[in-house]
């Protein structure tokens, strides 16, 4: 079985310890980091308009993209020493939701973390990346709290009653 964990900057404590309870011995473990193009390429963006008329300076977007692989590099090695098993570390890069999919094509589990609003139960506790990869995971999805779960009184009330006629 391959098990997949979706490491994400100041989630993936939880991933990791789900994934140490969960996956079974024996199991392929893949700790994944996607790198979005976002901050690179806003910084070139930013850089080749109006900041980078009559400048002399270097393009940040290749620096801001060295540090992120770093940075990305530095996560999986926290995640893997916390892990503590044989594990495989993998790095992508592009649009984030879609390559967490991608990578989850031949697992047999996907384990990642609410990314949304964590005060209160409900569909809010997702972000639009995590939302995107529950609905089109092609396997098992195990979705965790990166802390404690908010108490039961914090789900949303239900919807009006339609009107009896």
């Amino acid at each position: 079985m391959r098990v997949i964990a979706w490491v994400v900057e100041g989630t993936w404590p939880a991933c990791v310890d789900a994934v140490r309870a969960h996956a079974p011995d024996g199991a392929e473990i893949v700790l994944l980091h996607v790198s979005g193009p976002d901050v690179p390429g806003l910084a070139h963006g930013a850089f080749a308009g109006l900041l980078g008329r009559g400048r002399s300076e270097p393009d940040p977007g290749p620096r801001l993209r060295d540090l992120g692989g770093r940075s990305a590099a530095e996560l999986l090695r926290a995640a893997a020493d916390r892990l503590g098993r044989p594990c495989v570390r993998e790095e992508r890069g592009g649009r984030v939701e879609r390559e967490v999919v991608a990578a989850a094509e031949d697992a047999g589990l996907l384990v990642l973390a609410r990314d949304g609003d964590r005060a209160r139960l409900g569909p809010h506790s997702l972000g639009p990346a995590a939302r995107f990869v529950v609905d089109h995971a092609p396997c098992p999805v195990l979705l965790v709290w990166p802390e404690a779960a908010p108490d039961l009184t914090t789900i949303p009330p239900p919807p009006p009653s339609p009107p009896r006629h």
